[in-house]
């Protein structure tokens, strides 16, 4: 090789290789990383209350599909950020939110009003108006978010699914919320 470049080609494919070796540790570490300090993260996203609008917009007696925006979103989320659910006002002061997948497979449920029944069209599940399991396959009744009104505006206990566990944590009072 020549001396008057001052660089080999040991030395070139040399520098080359490192430089390709710290890129891939960097590409392996930083999700690493993140999952190591997310607990140190702040409960912001998850543990939220999401205001589902006012009162007034669930007339008494009647079930409605609202929408919100999920707290924990990526700038890149677009439509896919928005999550439904649906509201049934029984009285005045008591209403119920239901998560919009049916208990069965996660398949999106609709509400029939003519028959007062929600309908799952994958595998023929239904609940009736009070979210409780009517027929077919799904081993229990729609999933309920936890809710509470503050003044006229409806809020939900958001971030994340309603589950079974989810559910049994906040009976324990973890989180603080009142369902």
């Amino acid at each position: 090789m020549s001396e008057e470049t001052g660089i080999s080609r040991r030395s070139l494919l040399m520098k080359i290789g490192i430089l390709l070796n710290g890129a891939v540790a960097t590409a392996i570490a930083v999700p690493i990383i993140g999952f190591l300090l997310g607990p140190i993260r702040k409960n912001g996203g998850y543990d939220s209350w999401i205001s589902l609008g006012d009162l007034t917009q669930f007339p008494q007696g009647q079930t409605r599909l609202a929408s919100f925006v999920n707290p924990h979103t990526l700038p890149w989320d677009g439509a896919t950020a928005k999550s439904a659910c649906y509201v049934r006002r029984v009285s005045e002061d008591q209403v119920q939110v239901f998560a919009v997948n049916c208990a069965h497979l996660g398949c999106p449920v609709r509400w029939f009003p003519q028959s007062e029944l929600f309908m799952c069209p994958c595998h023929g599940g239904v609940y009736y108006a009070d979210g409780s399991r009517a027929a077919g396959p799904p081993p229990r009744g729609l999933f309920e978010y936890p809710h509470k009104i503050e003044g006229k505006s409806l809020m939900i206990y958001g971030g994340q699914m309603p589950t079974l566990a989810t559910t049994a944590s906040l009976r324990k009072g973890q989180n603080g919320c009142a369902g």
